[in-house]
């Protein structure tokens, strides 16, 4: 076991532990900014895919997982983002300007959102914020002018300082694949946003989330406004969302408001869930899983198949069977997600062979209608 014995105030302001850290996420980096060099086409696709997800989950975390306010609408944030980057963009705003300023049209729109929500936590916020994602996909379509109604918009590419960010824009052959401009972009967002919200735990307003998420009565005790930091939660976890949302236009190139309909909140809030309440790897890790996991039934699926000799045998729905499963599962077993059981992992090795057998028995629970049982 290591143990950082700590001699200065200083060092609790440092964003790694140790050097060790440090090195571990180097690495990291260099592998996912190298990710062009040695990935395909399609992964590479499907790793832009999921930056994109790592940018939405960190939003949904800042209200979930730290706040403790429960959301199954912020699909309807994507699409506010989407749908002012293609505006902004359409209406010749270069993007280094329409980007932030979609992030910040979303962000608006979920604080003003918040205020009749304010009093409501739990399933009923929940509700609230389901309501609120319907209304979005009807004033989609009514609003045809700007979002191109049932038909949809087709988004025009990213120029920055005269390079194309486009996602099927060329590689640097023969080295990369089409779309490395655009991966990398998202990746410094990732990265960019990952920074944010690890100094914003650090920071009085991080720290008035967490306490709004452990006991709202005693956040009140302690002179935490209520009412404005969860309409700043709000409006920070839509700004996130926005962004990725814009990103996610770009991504798809075509859209309309399909793209954005209620399971992608859904499918959103499992992300967090499963990755890890509570956590800025939890987001990272929902990510992966939610991007990458129907790759990977896909491939294998195909793999099975062709080794039974089976062809092109498919049975409509089994990938996403399979996929709802894994889900399942992977909630039942573990509820405190992917980084709840590697810190239950990394904690038994370094007690080994003192880890007692049930030391992980209570669970820490992030709703307060689940700390009212």
């Amino acid at each position: 076991m290591r143990i950082h014995f700590k001699t200065d105030y200083r060092q609790d302001l440092q964003l790694f532990a140790d050097w060790q850290t440090f090195c571990y996420y180097l690495i990291a980096f260099v592998a996912a900014a190298s990710a062009p060099f040695w990935l395909g086409e399609y992964l590479l696709g499907e790793m832009t895919y999921v930056l994109i997800w790592v940018i939405a989950g960190l939003g949904l975390m800042i209200l979930v997982g730290h706040t403790g306010q429960v959301s199954l609408g912020h699909g309807a944030f994507l699409a506010c983002g989407a749908y002012m980057q293609y505006n902004l963009i359409e209406a010749g705003v270069p993007f280094l300007i329409a980007f932030p300023l979609a992030g910040l049209f979303a962000g608006v729109i979920g604080a003003l959102a918040a205020v009749p929500a304010l009093k409501m936590s739990g399933i009923y916020l929940a509700i609230a914020t389901l309501a609120f994602g319907i209304i979005v996909e009807d004033v989609i379509i009514l609003l045809e002018h700007w979002t191109g109604g049932i038909e949809g918009v087709y988004i025009s590419s990213i120029m920055i300082f005269g390079i194309d960010f486009d996602r099927y824009a060329g590689g640097l052959e023969p080295y990369a694949v089409p779309g490395h401009n655009f991966y990398w972009l998202c990746l410094v967002v990732a990265l960019l946003a990952t920074l944010f919200y690890r100094n914003l735990l650090r920071s009085p307003t991080g720290r008035a989330f967490i306490a709004i998420r452990d006991s709202e009565v005693s956040a009140r005790a302690m002179g935490v406004n209520i009412a404005r930091y969860k309409t700043l939660a709000f409006g920070l976890s839509c700004f996130f969302t926005g962004l990725a949302g814009a990103l996610l236009a770009h991504f798809l190139s075509a859209f309309n408001y399909e793209a954005f309909l209620i399971l992608i909140s859904i499918q959103m809030l499992l992300m967090v869930t499963i990755g890890g309440l509570g956590s800025i790897h939890g987001a990272w890790f929902g990510a992966i899983i939610i991007g990458m996991l129907p790759v990977v039934i896909t491939i294998m699926r195909e793999e099975i198949s062709s080794a039974m000799g089976l062809g092109n045998f498919t049975i409509p729905g089994l990938d996403q069977a399979v996929f709802a499963a894994v889900l399942i599962a992977f909630i039942m077993i573990e509820p405190l997600g992917i980084y709840g059981r590697w810190l239950k992992i990394r904690t038994w090795f370094q007690l080994f062979p003192l880890a007692k057998k049930d030391m992980f028995k209570r669970h820490k629970s992030y709703l307060k209608t689940e700390r009212m049982r």
